[in-house]
């Protein structure tokens, strides 16, 4: 696996192509199909087989140039639309949705975005287009997004007709699974869970949960920014994307799962490599490893002789002002009182205490350098002539690299014992653990043990369990670790400069995608896809929960995990009752399955009959809904509330009084 490092793609988007708008389409009254998504925009013809634009729903402001000399007028770079936003990451501050989660909410980026859309599909009509539009909305849409939809398609673009579905229906129908399932689509910002019976959608015992892929690829990127926050500008939100859609999977047993990445040896073989873009240094030395070994060793020899000449330099200066201060004190000893006077002051000496003071302090501070003299030609000597002993490295390359690797399962055997005592130690500490409890019961029995505890050989076994510091940290085993480091740091060959570079993938993706089922791990309160299943169950007779268990349809991008349908075939095992039947359906297309539902819609010979015509918006107001197979159920949103606690102007209720005023 070592050899095995992948290499990010960093795909550039190609802009869209402005379409051919022919005759046929041009004057046929051809329907328009838009899968208006959170994370992509699919756009087409009812009548073509794909969809002629898919591209990210979002849009780029960039600022204005701040270059330019104040006599010009500032320069406003055009909108970037979609596929027209080349480098992503240049703009990623600037970047602007239409959705507040998986509703429409911002309608002028909306606009912009149908600008994108009619102009590219290279419709020219004067004033208008000309075309039916289906377009996708999310489930159980607020009548007030839908009326400035409708109100903007209208009379913004002025449409003659508009029939809107939600994209989890058409991509269910478009299976043609039957009419009765429990719709599971997940969304780029929102899961949603639909009970279907009989063709029925029971809104009222649906459930939403407000996480999606935005936010795996968000925890995602702060996982490996925390792991590598040395490459935290490498570590892009595009990079991180395409880590998730080409590396990352769904965990059966996510617990059993963290459990096998704790095995070193697992860890080796199994662990995801890969490369971060770098430039390679230009400053290469030409020499060979060990070239390199040696020129290291000759700076090191060369540093300690300089030290070793500081020193020898400082303690003779030392010595010299010391045997000056003697002198000076022979003379007060001699009795030469004035000549002492004389001579300190040239040694910024005040009196004889002064004197003595440094004195002391100078034969310390030589004594300490004689020290250290002694001790770094010792260290020297033991460096030159210690023998490796069990860790000489052989000379043939094979045996060498049978060497290393055992120093190195060595090394971690080691450290690991003493992480695992680490841990104990932290654990008895701790009043609430299980080693806690267990020391507690041990001491409990010796209280009831009586006098003679310490007697007999077995006491010692029981006294170590409790004692505190026989967890302590082995000096063996520190001893042990500090000579595997030095060997390791000694032999092993120096790292490549592009492992430097690399991002190393272990349990990241199966936690990530995790969040669909555990959203605590990211501090979310709410429920996950499993739990907000079971309860959805609940809701229903035991017969409608064995229909609606058999025909489980998992639809939306996220969806595309690996391992997803297994993991909810394992979860519906333990939540349904005892030898129960249960089936998961996979969509055929995850991504399109929704627009090609509604491209079939749009070609269905009933499509008129389900259209919001512009007379019917102008009667009915734009929050009106034609309900079909595919769409939310229309609610009238209800009048609003008149307060009559202040009685308006010209209110036959009002008493009116003339009031005469004698000027």
């Amino acid at each position: 696996m070592e050899d095995e490092v992948l290499v990010l793609k960093d795909l550039k988007t190609v802009q869209d192509i402005v379409h051919e708008y022919g005759p046929t389409l041009k004057y046929g009254h051809i329907p328009l199909v838009i899968d208006n998504g959170s994370y992509q925009c699919r756009v087409g013809w009812s009548v073509h087989d794909e969809p002629s634009l898919i591209f990210k729903n979002l849009i780029a402001r960039p600022r204005k140039d701040r270059c330019k000399k104040d006599a010009e007028p500032p320069v406003t770079p055009p909108i970037q639309i979609g596929n027209d936003i080349i480098n992503i990451e240049a703009v990623r501050f600037q970047l602007k949705t239409q959705f507040d989660k998986n509703v429409v909410t911002h309608f002028e980026v909306q606009e912009q975005v149908c600008d994108y859309i009619f102009s590219h599909l290279g419709i020219d009509s004067d004033g208008c287009v000309p075309h039916p539009v289906v377009i996708s909305e999310a489930f159980v849409t607020p009548n007030y997004s839908r009326q400035l939809m409708s109100e903007l398609l209208f009379e913004g673009y002025g449409i003659p007709a508009v029939s809107y579905g939600v994209d989890s229906l058409f991509s269910f129908y478009r299976n043609d699974i039957g009419d009765t399932a429990l719709i599971v689509n997940c969304g780029y910002h929102t899961i949603h869970i639909i009970p279907v019976i009989k063709g029925k959608v029971f809104e009222e015992h649906a459930r939403r949960i407000n996480l999606g892929g935005s936010e795996i690829v968000c925890y995602m990127h702060k996982l490996l920014q925390l792991k590598y926050p040395v490459h935290v500008n490498a570590i892009t939100m595009s990079r991180i994307e395409e880590i998730l859609h080409e590396h990352s999977s769904i965990a059966l047993d996510y617990q059993e799962e963290i459990r096998k990445w704790a095995n070193p040896e697992y860890y080796e073989n199994n662990v995801i490599r890969v490369q971060l873009p770098f430039v390679q240094s230009s400053t290469s030395s030409g020499l060979t490893a060990e070239q390199q070994k040696e020129r290291k060793k000759e700076m090191a020899r060369r540093l300690l002789e300089i030290n070793a000449r500081k020193r020898e330099e400082r303690l003779a200066e030392d010595e010299e002002q010391l045997n000056q201060l003697l002198a000076l004190q022979e003379l007060i000893e001699d009795g030469d009182t004035e000549e002492f006077n004389e001579a300190i002051k040239g040694f910024d000496i005040k009196n004889y205490g002064d004197l003595q003071r440094q004195i002391g302090n100078l034969n310390m501070r030589i004594e300490k350098n004689k020290q250290r003299i002694a001790a770094a030609a010792n260290a020297e000597e033991t460096i030159e002539t210690r023998p490796m002993g069990r860790f000489q490295p052989p000379s043939d390359p094979e045996a060498f690299q049978v060497w290393l690797d055992d120093t190195r399962a060595k090394y971690r055997e080691v450290a690991v014992r003493r992480e695992a005592r680490r841990a104990r130690r932290a654990a008895m500490v701790k009043r609430r653990t299980a080693a806690a409890a267990e020391r507690m019961r041990a001491i409990s029995r010796l209280a009831a043990a009586g006098d003679d505890f310490g007697y007999r050989d077995s006491d010692w076994d029981v006294y170590k369990s409790i004692s505190r510091e026989a967890d302590s940290d082995s000096e063996a085993d520190g001893e042990r670790l500090v000579e595997l480091e030095e060997a390791l740091r000694e032999h092993e060959p120096p790292q490549p400069s592009h492992h430097r570079h690399q991002l190393h993938l272990a349990i990241e993706p199966y936690r990530a995608p995790e969040l669909m089922f555990q959203p605590s791990m990211m501090g979310n309160l709410e429920a996950g896809l499993a739990e907000t299943m079971e309860y959805v169950f609940k809701h229903f007779s035991e017969e409608e929960q064995l229909l609606l268990a058999n025909n489980v349809f998992i639809t939306g991008g996220c969806s595309q995990f690996p391992g997803l349908k297994e993991r909810l075939e394992r979860e519906l095992l333990e939540m349904r009752p005892f030898q129960s039947s249960h089936k998961v359906v996979m969509s055929k297309n995850p991504s399109l399955d929704a627009w090609y539902g509604a491209r079939d819609f749009a070609g269905s010979n009933q499509f008129e009959n389900w259209c919001i015509s512009k007379e019917e918006y102008y009667e009915m107001g734009g929050e009106y809904l034609k309900e079909h197979h595919a769409s939310n159920k229309y609610y009238k949103s209800p009048a609003p509330i008149v307060d009559n606690t202040l009685a308006p102007a010209g209110d036959a209720n009002v008493v009116k009084e003339e009031i005469v005023v004698d000027c």
